[in-house]
């Protein structure tokens, strides 16, 4: 299907990791959506569990419970170059990589990409979830960026379903993926 010239997106904003953009419909309204560079969550798993990480969050003004993670680019003019060039997902397990290493000092091998979840339809922020089973500890161990305040936690499936329902998880994505998609298929006695 084209969509006609009359009905292409217009950027009315434009901030340091997002903009928002003005979608005119057949019927006169706009659609107005906000976008922003994608980020990527791991679920890290070994015999003892699940790592995730207690960080502290402005937005929650405290602790949260939260995959390990970051953002697959660090302004809107990457992320708008490699959106024009198509596919994410190349670009999405270089973050992988990264943010294993800078947020919980570990190197990974053949992260295995379990989703891409969407934030809705006003907001465009998509999330890539890999499953990582295999890596080995960095030498350098973590290197957080300067001001991030994380502690890597390992724990069970039970524990995490108890941190869940004791509201330490604020970010209800990754709370999804994990209850729906990872512990049944990777702990599914839990």
């Amino acid at each position: 299907m084209t969509i006609p010239q009359d009905l292409a997106e217009r950027r009315v904003f434009s901030g340091k990791l997002g903009e928002v953009v003005h979608v005119p419909q057949p019927d006169g309204r706009v659609f107005e959506r906000f976008r922003r560079p994608p980020g990527v969550r791991m679920v890290i798993v070994s015999d003892r569990g699940i790592l995730l990480t207690e960080e502290y969050r402005e937005e929650t003004g405290g602790v949260d419970l939260r995959l390990p993670g970051g953002k697959v680019f660090d302004d809107y003019e990457s992320f708008a170059a490699a959106r024009a060039a198509g596919s994410m997902t190349g670009a999405a397990e270089e973050a992988v990589l990264r943010e294993a290493r800078e947020e919980v000092g570990l190197v990974v091998t053949d992260p295995e990409l379990i989703t891409v979840a969407q934030a809705g339809a006003t907001v465009e922020w998509d999330l890539y979830y890999y499953l990582v089973r295999e890596f080995t500890e960095a030498a350098e161990g973590a290197q957080p960026e300067e001001g991030e305040q994380i502690e890597p936690v390992w724990l069970t499936p039970k524990e995490i379903s108890e941190a869940i329902q004791q509201g330490r998880m604020s970010e209800w994505r990754s709370v999804g993926v994990l209850l729906g998609l990872v512990l049944p298929r990777v702990f599914p006695e839990s």
